[in-house]
């Protein structure tokens, strides 16, 4: 057997409540961003929902979450990461009084899970903005969404407080630099928005992150709230040292929000990018107390690293890569051209400890794949995954390798533990889960779960407290 996981290790899974709770107009809930959005990030926006959006139906979990609860358990998850509909808790976002039916589902959704000894992790925002709050005040380019957010915050710690130790603030919260609407809400285009627009509206989500965390601490004491932030770690292409100041450059972009919402502060080398580039903050009178309220811990999701490169030409041929960045010659990647290299993980967990030396949480990781249903020996509806167990256990050793490095971590969620619409391209073929959802890019589907190859494996995981990953052996530098 291999390495042992520390005990009390929270494994678990993750999912969005846009992704999969489908409801989008039950019980008062009113329209989010994502509602009209159909094609994903780099589809066009609707004027309102279209019966091709399939975040409209999800997967229907708003109506199944006992069921999937119950897969989760079967598993053995200690900990299930979710996110609240801000928009079925205050329809418009700028609301007085909550909606009480958007209110009691996560009441019987947090029950359902510690019912079963499973640890809820709650997102306060991932990326769905009111409607109504992204087209009358442009997002998170306005000011006034922090008192919103604090409303919607103080609301759900108030009737959560027993229910959840642990928050997170904005999912992904770096994103808004590469899609201002999915993440901030912004209604004007990309193309039309200033970057003295965008870094104001970035300002205010810190803003809001570090008063959510203040308040958390006062309504919570014994909760953890943390920042969660897309991780990319950046290799040089070639050792010269313009490629290393580039990939430095690079991971600036993402270290930033981390460094402000864990060390309580714009980092120097962020004052001189606003200072070249004629950008200049307007900060209220209280926003450099608020943002010394820094996070309990740093959680991530992971699923590439990327080149940096000071050669114009090779910048130029690599823009197809999703994410940014110069494609790394030494990897393979995914069928949607997400580059694998398993590494990246604990060289990230690395680089982060030794920055922040604060507790780490992975709280998304996985692969999206095309899979096929199947039946077993026994006429059961299954997927023979084993490309998506190679890619977890080949994560998950590294994870273990980190634990060895000293590094505190204190969970792990794979990303669509069940299948979900996936949120770059709104299909369901690409596909995450350890649950097969029976559902088609064209909406068709009975909605009835299966469980894949990858979902016997994963408990196994769990009940081993990883001793039963598969460890290849290391190369050694002569």
């Amino acid at each position: 057997m291999g390495f042992r996981f520390p005990d009390g290790f929270l494994w678990g899974g993750a999912v969005a409540a846009n992704q999969c709770e489908g409801a989008y107009n039950e019980d008062g809930k009113g329209l989010s961003t994502q509602d009209v959005a159909p094609k994903g990030v780099k589809g066009p926006i609707t004027e309102s929902p279209t019966e091709d959006n399939l975040k409209l139906v999800g997967i229907d979990f708003y109506h199944r979450y006992k069921e999937d609860i119950q897969l989760f358990a079967e598993m053995g998850f200690k900990v299930f990461r979710t996110s609240i509909a801000w928009s079925r808790i205050f329809p418009y976002g700028d609301d007085l009084e909550p909606n009480e039916q958007g209110l009691k589902f996560y009441d019987d959704l947090f029950d359902e899970c510690l019912k079963h000894g499973m640890e809820p992790l709650v997102t306060l925002s991932h990326y769905e903005t009111p409607l109504h709050l992204s087209k009358r005040y442009n997002g998170w380019v306005n000011r006034k969404l922090i008192g919103f957010y604090e409303r919607y915050a103080r609301t759900v710690f108030d009737r959560y407080k027993s229910k959840v130790k642990y928050w997170l603030t904005f999912n992904e919260i770096n994103s808004i630099l590469e899609e201002p609407f999915l993440s901030g809400g912004i209604y004007t285009p990309k193309r039309e928005l200033s970057k003295q627009d965008l870094y104001q509206a970035v300002h205010h989500e810190l803003v809001a992150s570090a008063l959510a965390v203040k308040i958390g601490h006062e309504m919570m004491p014994d909760a953890k709230i943390g920042c969660m932030v897309l991780s990319m770690p950046t290799y040089p292409l070639t050792p010269n040292p313009d490629d290393v100041i580039a990939a430095m450059e690079f991971e600036h972009k993402n270290y930033f929000f981390a460094d402000v919402q864990a060390r309580g502060r714009y980092p120097g080398y962020m004052k001189r990018y606003f200072r070249e580039n004629g950008i200049s903050i307007q900060m209220g009178p209280d926003d450099e107390e608020i943002l010394k309220h820094t996070v309990d811990f740093i959680s991530f999701s992971y699923y590439v690293s990327t080149c940096g490169t000071a050669d114009p030409e090779l910048r130029k041929n690599s823009e197809g890569n999703l994410l940014g960045g110069v494609t790394n010659p030494y990897l393979q990647a995914s069928e949607w051209g997400w580059q694998i290299d398993p590494q990246g993980l604990r060289y990230v967990l690395n680089m982060f400890y030794d920055r922040y030396q604060k507790p780490l949480f992975i709280v998304e990781n996985g692969l999206g794949a095309k899979d096929e249903l199947i039946k077993d020996a026994d006429g059961v509806p299954t997927v023979e995954d084993d490309y998506r167990i190679q890619y977890l256990n080949a994560h998950l050793v590294q994870v273990g390798e980190a634990l060895e490095d000293g590094i505190e971590i204190m969970g792990y969620t794979a990303w669509g533990c069940i299948d979900l619409v996936s949120a770059s391209t709104a299909e369901m073929s690409k596909r995450y889960g350890f649950i097969y959802v029976d559902r088609n890019d064209d909406g068709t589907g009975t909605l009835n779960r299966y469980r894949k190859k990858s979902f016997h494996w994963y408990k196994e995981v769990i009940s081993t407290n990883g001793q039963s990953l598969v460890h290849f052996e290391r190369k050694q530098n002569r």
